[in-house]
C-alpha cells in the first residue's frame, strides 16, 4: 500500500496540484490538508477516498496557486482600516503616546488590503477532477505494488508445502527411531514386554502426532492462493490465515521431541512471519 501520486494542471486563473500519499496500516487513516478558502471540500474528497480505498494512511495535500495578474484591482477594507486607527488613539490616549501608525503598517494588517479572488464553488468541479486523476495514479502504483507482493506471498507459500511434505516424509522414520530408542531402555530395565512396548509406542504416536496440524497449513496455504486469485479487497482475510499458519506452526513445535521436526518448526515460523509483514501491506 506504499505509493506516491502527484498530477497537477494549469488553469486560466492558476493551478492546482494534488499530492498523494500512501503507506500501510490495518485500517484506512485519511489525512487531507486544504488551503483555508478550500475547506469545505474535505467531506467530498474524503467520501471520495472511502469509494475506492479500504486500508492505508493515506495523506492528500492540495496545492493552489493563483496566476499573478497585472490588472488585478487592489480593495482597500475602509472599515477595518477606520477601526484601526480608532483604536491606535484610544491606546494613545491610556499611554499617554502621540505616535500615530502610518500607512504602510495600516496596509499590512491582516484583511486591509484585499486582492480579488476566485470563487471557490465555480472551481470545485475542477479541484476533484484534478483529484480525481491523481487518486487513480495512486491506485495503480498500490495494483502494482500489490502484484509484487502477491509474488512474494507465493513463494512463501511453496517454500511452506515444502517443508510440510519433508516433516511427512520424515515422521515414519522418526517414529520408528523413537520406537528402537524406547525399546533400548526398557530392555536395559526390564525384560521387554511386548505388549507393554506396543503400549508405550501408541502413547508416544499419539503425542507426535502432528498429522492434523500438517493437513490444516496445507488447506490455509490453499486457501490464501485462492485469495489472492480474486479481484476485491483481500487484506483482513489473508492477516486471519497467517495467525492461523502461526498458530498450527507454533502447535507443531509444542508437540516436536526430534531435532529436525524442531528444525522444520523454526524455518515455518520465519516463513509465516515473512508472510506476516507483507499481508499487512495489501488491501
Amino acid at each position: 500500500m506504499t505509493a506516491f501520486a502527484r498530477f497537477d494542471q494549469q488553469e486560466t486563473w492558476g493551478q492546482i496540484c494534488w499530492e498523494l500519499r500512501s503507506v500501510n496500516h490495518r485500517y484506512l487513516d485519511i489525512c487531507i490538508r486544504l488551503p483555508d478558502d478550500c475547506r469545505r471540500l474535505e467531506i467530498k474528497i474524503r467520501e471520495h477516498i472511502q469509494q475506492y480505498l479500504k486500508r492505508g494512511k493515506v495523506d492528500c495535500t492540495l496545492y493552489f496557486q493563483m496566476n499573478q495578474n497585472e490588472n488585478v484591482k487592489l480593495h482597500i477594507n475602509k472599515t477595518l482600516a477606520q477601526q484601526l486607527c480608532e483604536a491606535t488613539e484610544e491606546i494613545n490616549k491610556i499611554t499617554g503616546s502621540s505616535d500615530l501608525p502610518n500607512a504602510l503598517d495600516i496596509l499590512r494588517w491582516p484583511g486591509v488590503l484585499e486582492t480579488e479572488t476566485v470563487d471557490v464553488n465555480t472551481i470545485s468541479e475542477t479541484i476533484i477532477m484534478v483529484f480525481q486523476k491523481a487518486l487513480e495514479q495512486l491506485i495503480g502504483h498500490r495494483e502494482r505494488e500489490g502484484a509484487q507482493l502477491a509474488g512474494f506471498i507465493e513463494q512463501r507459500c511453496v517454500a511452506i508445502l515444502d517443508q510440510v511434505r519433508e516433516i511427512s516424509n520424515e515422521l515414519p522414520m522418526i517414529l520408528q527411531a523413537q520406537r528402537e530408542r524406547l525399546e533400548t531402555r526398557l530392555t536395559e530395565l526390564v525384560e521387554v514386554n511386548s505388549e507393554r512396548l506396543e503400549q508405550e509406542m501408541i502413547v508416544l504416536a499419539q503425542k507426535m502426532d502432528i498429522a492434523e496440524e500438517l493437513d490444516r497449513i496445507k488447506t490455509h496455504i490453499v486457501e490464501i492462493r485462492k485469495i489472492l486469485s480474486e479481484n476485491k479487497v483481500v487484506g483482513r482475510r489473508l492477516d486471519f490465515l497467517v495467525q492461523e499458519l502461526h498458530r498450527e506452526a507454533n502447535t507443531l513445535g509444542a508437540k516436536s521431541n526430534h531435532i529436525n521436526t524442531s528444525h522444520h518448526a523454526i524455518e515455518l515460523k520465519v516463513l509465516i512471519e515473512q508472510m506476516r509483514e507483507q499481508t499487512q501491506n495489501i488491501e
